[in-house]
């Protein structure tokens, strides 16, 4: 479709390109090649001739097509629902004769997008209407899409071995974001980026000095990665923002498209009765709802988030996946979120597919879903005041995959930026839950007990069987990302905490070599607090040196009261 649209300007090209052609042909010395043929020379007159007289020619059938499509854009921007007959008839000469050649047109336009983005942003808006366009003219023509689950296991996915080049070398994971640095390495965007916010100002593949902090996309490797996903039938969602087009030029048609896919789908959703016909609507919205704050917007004021609540409750495990997911990408929208906390049934349903969903992956959704609602100050006191929040994430952490583990990891630290939330947080089990999963996700586990330490808690996590030890343990051998959390975490117990939690710390092999390189080496904020927690020791062995000396003396003093006696 975009081919069609610019094939004026690409017959155009093709048209200098001849006349550039003829005019090298014009100032070809044949003469001095005496050894040409007859014949050659003949071809060359030939081409001149037919180069020159060629003119710029637009085939009238795709002219009409590029017209009716056109044609439909301007509807829509007019908020004119296009014809049922019309849409068919055009997409048919387009060749989009179902669900799945759509589908593939979208994949294409998407690609166009993020080819142009970075290029001429007009382009960038008409290829958004045409995505618009097909999405529609899909939804309308040929139903939802069947949702695919050839890899819905965590199982299945497991077992992809991704090439080493696409793995971000900070989280060994496969790269949704891909960014260059100043040494020109390249890593993920999220990765890097809590390196660089963490206060390191190196590389941490290199080492060397950072001289900027600029990440600039990877547009090549993020391609790669995206068609090699393709190929290989495994799903590929970037974590970049579609949103760089600002509101302002965002085209009316692509705009309207949205919202019109938007009502149909949710309108349909109401009409539903068959939990299979539910699923594909359900999906559809689900992956209309990713790709920008346009879509969430459009789709929450459909109405669609009422009608999503009856589907968290499913007793079909991918109707509940789809669904919950669904609340997931529209609460990303700051606008959504109010909507989603004022209705009761909503919320409710989130946090009970938290606490009993079907799959780990509803579950980590529900989670994913408490984190991005709590990133509004005022809706963390709602959600921490709720038991089953708090219940529901300690119990993800400690019995899902590290994936689930992470998400409920972060919402519960999110929940505990708010200092009367640490209380309940503690009764909780959040203490004891973050030792026990230390070892599988220590950046995580780490900051919770520092974040409850500071706010409040540091007798808690002094009183927690292995935590101590467990800080420690992470300070020394841990990764880099999470040694600064445990140095804040054990500075804030070892304060509060008594001459137990002290005697903790220095009996653990090593601890006073790794303040030092914490010192050296660390972050800012860890050299500040490594050098907090040595001070803290150094007057901790003056003391204990001081009563092991007073004791010294008096036991010296009645021996000798003893033996003149």
């Amino acid at each position: 479709m975009w081919l069609l649209i610019q094939n004026e300007s690409v017959s155009n090209s093709f048209h200098e390109l001849t006349v550039e052609l003829s005019t090298l042909l014009d100032i070809f010395p044949a003469t001095e090649f005496p050894n040409l043929s007859e014949d050659v020379k003949e071809l060359v007159l030939l081409i001149r001739k037919q180069c020159w007289e060629r003119k710029c020619f637009v085939d009238p059938t795709d002219k009409n097509l590029r017209y009716d499509v056109i044609k439909l854009l301007d509807q829509i921007k007019k908020e004119i629902i296009p014809d049922y007959s019309e849409l068919l008839r055009v997409f048919g000469r387009l060749g989009l004769i179902d669900s799945g050649s759509c589908k593939e047109e979208i994949e294409s336009l998407e690609d166009e997008v993020s080819n142009h983005n970075q290029v001429c942003e007009k382009s960038t808006v008409e290829i958004i209407a045409l995505i618009g366009l097909v999405r529609y003219g899909k939804c309308v023509l040929f139903g939802a899409s069947t949702p695919r689950y050839e890899l819905a296991s965590s199982s299945s996915f497991s077992e992809v071995v991704f090439p080493e080049d696409f793995r971000c070398p900070i989280s060994l994971d496969l790269m949704k974001d891909p960014v260059v640095v100043a040494t020109g390495q390249t890593y993920d965007r999220n990765s890097i980026g809590h390196w660089i916010d963490s206060g390191h100002e190196t590389c941490p593949k290199t080492g060397q000095n950072l001289i900027h902090m600029n990440l600039i996309p990877n547009k090549a490797m993020k391609n790669l990665i995206a068609l090699w996903c393709r190929e290989n039938k495994i799903p590929f969602e970037s974590t970049e923002p579609n949103d760089k087009i600002n509101m302002t030029t965002i085209n009316k048609a692509a705009m309207e498209a949205t919202r019109m896919t938007a009502v149909f789908l949710v309108d349909k959703l109401a009409a539903s009765q068959l939990p299979e016909t539910a699923n594909r609507i359900i999906f559809e919205l689900r992956v209309l709802s990713k790709t920008s704050s346009d879509n969430r917007a459009c789709i929450a004021e459909a109405g669609a988030i009422p009608k999503l609540v009856q589907y968290l409750a499913s007793e079909n495990p991918q109707l509940q996946v789809n669904a919950v997911t669904t609340i997931l990408n529209l609460s990303i929208f700051e606008g959504n979120k109010r909507k989603i906390m004022e209705s009761s049934e909503t919320l409710e349903g989130v946090i009970e597919v938290l606490r009993s969903g079907k799959t780990w992956e509803a579950k980590e959704n529900a989670a994913a879903t408490i984190f991005s609602l709590s990133a509004l100050h005022e809706y963390r006191k709602k959600l921490w005041r709720k038991s089953r929040v708090v219940k529901g994430l300690v119990e993800l952490a400690k019995l899902g995959p590290v994936s689930a583990k992470k998400d409920a990891l972060v919402a519960i630290l999110n929940l505990a930026g708010d200092r009367d939330a640490v209380g309940r947080l503690i009764e909780g089990g959040v203490v004891e839950m973050a030792v026990e999963v230390a070892e599988a996700v220590p950046e995580e586990a780490v900051a919770i007990l520092a974040t409850v330490a500071k706010r409040g808690g540091a007798l808690a996590v002094a009183g927690a069987k292995g935590a101590v030890r467990k800080l420690a343990e992470v300070l020394r051998d841990g990764p880099e990302t999470a040694k600064e959390s445990a140095a804040a975490g054990l500075v804030s117990v070892c304060r509060r905490g008594g001459t137990e939690v002290l005697a903790t710390l220095v009996a653990t092999p090593g601890i006073e070599r790794t303040i030092w390189e914490v010192m050296g080496m660390g972050t800012m904020r860890a050299r500040r607090k490594g050098a907090s927690l040595l001070r803290i020791l150094r007057r901790w062995s003056v003391t204990v040196e001081d009563q092991t000396a007073v004791a010294y003396s008096t036991n010296h003093v009645s021996t000798l009261s003893i033996v003149q006696t």
